[in-house]
């Protein structure tokens, strides 16, 4: 994969400040701890070793960077309102956070919407994913592409767009499809509403896409500000597997699991289970769909092989 520092002519004409951990840990000296132990182990996603030092030195700063991000959106709102004459209430901030299956999103948007959440200019924050926009798993069978499933072609695209434009409109209640793990599918007749936070974060594994053919717009062009979380592939697989492994002996033991039929597994089939699934569905979609919009991003979140941050990349203003 070409690294985001070299997405131009030259490193020094990156469109990135590159941030190793310590200066970035730095930047919000100050700033309370504002998690339990408790709390973040009900955050923490299977198989992430995320701990309080790297809340402290990593999303923490992060956190309050966003805070002053939406602060300042509102303010120019304000500003642009009254320059235009115009009367009405400001939209909520909207952060993407994409990334592949097994790197660590999920966990990373729901602590910062926990974290954003205790900054007091943003105290309501909500929180979605992209899975509730898969199609259902009748319609992806039919269509012949179930063994795509998390591939652009695999969401209502119109639907999330629909969404998230009616969010950054000011609507007062939207609403968006919910997704169970467990059974692998849409829950039917369930729904997330949102009422207008401050800030609403979206994540997935695609939320950066541009446009797709015959279209003008872009989940992704309604963002205010875009995450992209970034590892080795060969990390990430080997994140999968361990994941996959400890799902086995988990969730997959639950009757009612889409992937039940795994629980029966030894571990040497497991394994080789795991890594062919890796390398026919996941790896092609990070390497064809997900990693090339990377350098969308509005900050890049670069993690060493113990799942730990090293290095932030923040694009220059």
């Amino acid at each position: 994969m070409v690294p985001v520092s070299d997405v131009t002519t030259g490193r020094d004409m990156s469109p990135f400040d590159e941030i190793g951990r310590q200066r970035w840990a730095a930047l919000a000296p100050t700033a309370p701890l504002p998690l339990t132990e408790t709390e973040l182990i009900q955050l923490r996603g299977l198989g992430d070793p995320l701990d309080l030092r790297e809340v402290a030195e990593v999303y923490v700063p992060l956190s309050r960077l966003l805070s002053l991000y939406a602060v300042g959106a509102r303010e120019l709102h304000q500003a642009t309102r009254s320059f235009l004459g115009n009367s009405g209430v400001h939209t909520p901030f909207v952060i993407g956070i994409a990334g592949s299956v097994a790197v660590g999103k999920s966990t990373i948007a729901r602590l910062l919407r926990e974290l954003l959440s205790r900054w007091p200019d943003t105290p309501r924050v909500e929180r979605i994913t992209t899975d509730g926009f898969l199609l259902p798993t009748a319609e992806l069978e039919r269509r012949g592409i179930l063994h795509r499933k998390g591939f652009p072609e695999s969401y209502d695209r119109r639907a999330l767009l629909r969404f998230v434009a009616r969010v950054k409109a000011g609507v007062d209640e939207v609403r968006a499809p919910v997704y169970s793990h467990l059974t692998y599918d849409r829950v039917a007749d369930a729904e997330i509403i949102v009422r207008r936070p401050d800030i609403l974060i979206v994540e997935g594994l695609n939320v950066l896409q541009p446009p797709g053919s015959g279209a003008s717009l872009a989940v992704s062009d309604l963002f205010d500000f875009t995450i992209y979380v970034d590892a080795r592939a060969s990390d990430i697989a080997q994140w999968y597997e361990n994941r996959f492994l400890a799902l086995q002996s988990g969730a997959f033991t639950d009757p009612r699991s889409y992937f039940h039929r795994y629980a029966s597994l030894t571990r040497d089939q497991a394994v080789l289970t795991a890594r062919t699934i890796w390398r026919d569905i996941n790896e092609p979609n990070l390497l064809l769909n997900i990693a090339p919009t990377r350098a969308r991003a509005s900050l890049v979140l670069r993690k060493a092989s113990d799942h730990t941050v090293e290095t932030v990349l923040l694009r220059k203003i």
